[in-house]
């Protein structure tokens, strides 16, 4: 890694949220002067300084010692999505769709199939994270907090954090849902 800039990555990504270094020392607890230095690579930053920083910019630590990315790792073919079956429910096959790279990120993206008269579970499904679903085919119910909705092709529905709700396809033919899951750090 002759090119390595911890400097460099941490000057585009203080760049990119559209912090001055003013807002930047503000945000860290660190020294204009000192974060100054450290984005010109003058100035080795401690481990903590460097877990100031990620914090403030919201990313995982390890983001900061990435200069180049493998764009191959940015691409997950359709062949080579990972299955999840259900144990209870056969008719229920949900596929990961967030390429392999994103995995430490906060954000997950899947695809859930479900055949006609099926449903993930009978229980809700209650999490930390917030959801963000899409129809993609089909014509399931949504219950959100014993409240059922009617879905169509298209539409898209967001799920609180802690909210009950629970997929249900009562129609005689399938439906498939993408939905992305993100954790609030």
């Amino acid at each position: 890694m002759p090119d390595f800039s911890i400097g460099k990555t941490i000057l585009e990504h203080r760049k990119s949220k559209g912090y001055n270094i003013r807002e930047f020392s503000r945000l860290t607890g660190l020294s204009t002067s000192l974060l100054s230095q450290i984005e010109r690579d003058l100035a080795n930053p401690s481990l903590n300084a460097l877990k100031a920083i990620a914090n403030a910019l919201n990313i995982p630590l390890f983001t900061l010692f990435i200069n180049e990315i493998d764009h191959s790792l940015l691409i997950l073919r359709k062949e080579d999505r990972k299955k999840v079956h259900r144990s209870d429910n056969v008719h229920v096959i949900s596929e990961m769709i967030t390429p392999e790279y994103m995995k430490s990120s906060n954000v997950e993206m899947l695809t859930m199939k479900l055949e006609a008269h099926s449903q993930p579970s009978e229980e809700y499904w209650m999490h930390a994270q917030e959801e963000i679903a899409l129809v993609l085919k089909g014509n399931p119910t949504i219950f959100l907090d014993d409240i059922p909705y009617k879905l169509n092709e298209g539409d898209s529905v967001r799920i609180l954090p802690n909210m009950k709700h629970k997929f249900v396809n009562d129609e005689d033919s399938p439906a498939e849902i993408m939905y992305v899951l993100i954790s609030i750090v």
